[in-house]
This record gives C-alpha cells, structure tokens and sequence, in this order.
C-alpha cells in the first residue's frame, strides 16, 4: 500500500514536471517566433512599414509617368514664383501657382475681375495649362506665356476648338479697339463689338 501510494505520488510528480517543461517550451517558442517576426519586419525591404506615400511607394507623389497618350504639360518658366492658395464659399481650397498666379495678381486677385478659381490648373491643347475663375480663364503655354480669355470672346474662341483648334492658344490678353475689344491667338484675331456685341473670329 505504501508502495502503490510513493509510486501514485512518484508519478503525479512526473507529470507536473513534464506539463512545466512544455509550457516553457511553448513561451520559448513565442519568444523566438516574435523575435523573428521584428527581425523580418526590420530587415525584409518594401515590407509594411514603408509609409504611405513615401518617395518610392506606389503610387506616391514622386511618379512622374501618366496615363497613356496623356499630354505633358509644357515646362514653366515661372514655376517658382510662387503660388496661393484659396479657400473658395464652399470650403474647397485652390492652389494658383506659376505663371498663372502671376497673371492673376496682375489681374488683382480674388478681388479683381477673375474672382474666385474655379478648380485646379490642368492641363490645356498640346501640353499648355489652364485654370479656371468665376470671370474667366487663364491659358498657359511655353511659347505664349500666360493670358486671360473670357467673355464673348471666349464663348467664340471655345466654338473655334479653344486651344486645340485652329486659333491656338492666346498670345495677349483682351486688348481695347475702337469698336470694343479684341484678343490674339496664334492661329488668328477674334474681336469683339461692343455696339452689338458681335463677335468676328479672323483666322491667319
């Protein structure tokens, strides 16, 4: 009897014993399997700790190809001098930069006849710019620089094809003439009466 019970109680022990022994094993395998787990993130390059957007990433701001058969906008010459940004009624923020920002302060702003942007710049004929205002529209190319167009000499430039038709882009802006007004394109003359308000569009 006192056999059995050392032998009962011998093999109790053993059990103990070895249930510690897995369960160290099991914290050891944790242990070693966080360890791997950092070491891998640390280490594997592209993995998730890349932040979003950074130089690199997919997707990021620093990928300079577009869609297929996209037009590149025209380099700017006056790309760093300087730029703002607008907060329009409705709460959205416009930033005007460039050469059409230094067009639209000659124009006065968001205080003068141009008013409020209507959007971002985009991108306008064989790779020029524009941007849209409550007043008008101002077109950018290398070649013509920066112009405003609006009014009904806009609406008849539009009707031609605008810059991507024979007229081109503008290459002054609304200029005054004895009978009204008139604007330059490269393809030709759009004027405009103001007894009337008849627009004559006379290509070169």
């Amino acid at each position: 009897m006192h056999h059995f019970a050392r032998r009962s109680a011998g093999f109790t022990m053993a059990l103990a014993a070895a249930g510690l022994l897995v369960a160290g094993c099991g914290d050891d395998d944790n242990s070693v399997s966080d360890s791997v787990g950092s070491l891998t993130s640390a280490v594997m390059p592209g993995g998730d700790n890349t932040p979003t957007g950074s130089p690199g990433a997919e997707g990021s701001p620093t990928e300079t190809t577009g869609a297929e058969g996209s037009p590149t906008p025209d380099e700017d010459p006056n790309a760093d001098a300087g730029e703002t940004t607008v907060q329009t009624p409705d709460g959205t923020e416009v930033t005007v930069s460039g050469s059409i920002y230094q067009k639209y302060n000659e124009a006065g702003g968001p205080a003068g006849t141009l008013g409020m942007p209507e959007g971002e710049e985009e991108v306008a004929g064989d790779g020029g710019r524009y941007q849209n205002f409550v007043g008008g529209t101002i077109f950018f190319s290398e070649e013509t620089g920066a112009h405003i167009v609006w009014g009904d000499i806009r609406e008849a430039w539009e009707a031609n094809g605008g810059a991507d038709g024979e007229l081109g882009f503008p290459t002054s802006d609304e200029e005054e003439t004895p009978e009204g007004k008139q604007s330059q394109f490269e393809g030709g003359t759009i004027t405009w009466n103001s007894s009337d308000r008849s627009t004559t569009v006379t290509q070169n």
